[in-house]
């Protein structure tokens, strides 16, 4: 893509009122941007309103700055990772983004999309919709990619489970794509990166800012690491910041990037159920983990299996749902083999059972007093055996 191309489309993307959807027309009547701004008023008010016509012949006042961050962003890969911009003519574009309702006509991506290849994400076929007139060379977009969503601020089983699910599904040649926001999505991305082979897409990270920008901040490092091993991917122009509105919208490129949802930990009102929405709308599957009927975390993904989506409790639970042809059994994790007991001598895991529970209850059942219980709660903390809750609960945790 040339200068001249790429301000066309910035041209485009930023001009104020013009969404993709009126995008999307124009290109349809027009062909290339830069055919779109050679029209007069009378063609392009035939198919936008006259404020979206009157828009297009004015030069946006931030265009100049924006074409020289983009060209300034793509030339700055000293990291020796790869930048690019893909647009919705382009042959490299994700063809699962357009069968979605409203694909971006901008995706600026950061990580290698090129001849990558783990023998099961092939190379993507070119897209059959894009203009004759672009010639891109072709690009590995995985095709097995399985969306994993959940709280920002889950319990540490729901961290838990995020990471081994994220993990096997990795290991197994399947990319996970999450939103890079704390809690779920991070230890989603934290457990592909471990369990994903050489050389594979082990991970997606879908942003809701400006792509030259991490958000949040305690994300950077693992930034740095998925565009290394994976992808980091923005529908927004460079410098665009955290604003409220925009995460839940690029949800929808989650759930269009993806064969399917996990919703790994909720509550009624998180923006994950936005996801797992749109998964449903674009025809995907939803899959939820169940939780403790006490947590309020777990109450979003009850409401889902109620609704309809798939109750999973293991990562082959998922791939036997999907049946993707030639897919094999993912490598069952060590925890699947009979393992012995965790020593319990005083018997306070058994006591624990598997809900939150109270230090007064635990007092209760297991008559230790409380300097010794608060001693032994953390050992087992330490060891990764019992998690502690807001509101002084305790619970502990399971092996996914």
């Amino acid at each position: 893509m040339d200068r001249a191309e790429l301000e066309a489309w910035l041209r485009l993307t930023l001009s104020p009122g013009v969404g993709n959807d009126a995008a999307r027309r124009l290109l349809a009547a027009f062909g290339l941007p830069q055919a779109i701004f050679e029209q007069p008023a009378t063609a392009l008010r035939q198919l936008l309103t006259p404020a979206q016509a009157s828009a297009l012949q004015q030069v946006p006042e931030a265009l100049a700055a924006q074409l020289q961050a983009t060209l300034d962003w793509l030339g700055a890969a000293e990291d020796g990772i790869p930048r690019r911009v893909v647009t919705l003519g382009d042959a490299a574009y994700p063809a699962s983004l357009l069968a979605t309702e409203n694909p971006p006509c901008v995706l600026y991506v950061l990580g290698d999309l090129g001849e990558k290849n783990d023998g099961l994400n092939q190379p993507s076929a070119p897209n059959p919709r894009a203009p004759a007139a672009i010639d891109s060379e072709a690009t590995n977009w995985p095709r097995r990619v399985i969306a994993m969503v959940g709280s920002r601020n889950p319990t540490p089983q729901g961290a838990q489970n995020a990471r081994q699910f994220a993990r096997a599904f990795a290991g197994g040649g399947i990319t996970v794509v999450s939103g890079l926001a704390l809690g779920v999505d991070g230890a989603a991305h934290e457990g592909a990166l471990e369990g994903a082979p050489a050389g594979g897409i082990a991970t997606i990270a879908v942003i809701g800012t400006g792509i030259d920008r991490v958000y949040p901040r305690q994300h950077r490092e693992l930034a740095h690491r998925i565009a290394r091993q994976g992808l980091i991917v923005s529908e927004y122009p460079l410098g665009t910041p955290p604003l409220a509105g925009n995460f839940p919208k690029r949800n929808r490129l989650i759930a269009g990037l993806s064969q399917g949802t996990l919703v790994v930990e909720a509550a009624l009102q998180s923006g994950s159920l936005i996801t797992a929405r749109l998964a449903v709308e674009q025809g995907k599957e939803v899959f939820a983990i169940p939780g403790s009927i006490h947590s309020p975390q777990s109450r979003g993904c009850h409401a889902l299996i109620r609704q309809g989506a798939k109750l999973v409790e293991t990562a082959q639970d998922v791939l036997e749902e999907l049946c993707w042809p030639g897919a094999v059994a993912l490598a069952a994790p060590p925890s699947a083999a009979p393992a012995a007991p965790a020593p319990d001598p005083d018997g306070l895991l058994a006591a624990l059972g598997a809900d939150p529970v109270s230090l007064d209850a635990l007092q209760a059942r297991t008559g230790l007093d409380t300097p010794t219980l608060q001693a032994r709660l953390l050992e087992l903390e330490l060891d990764g055996l019992v998690g502690r809750l807001p509101g002084g609960l305790f619970q502990r945790l399971g092996q996914a």
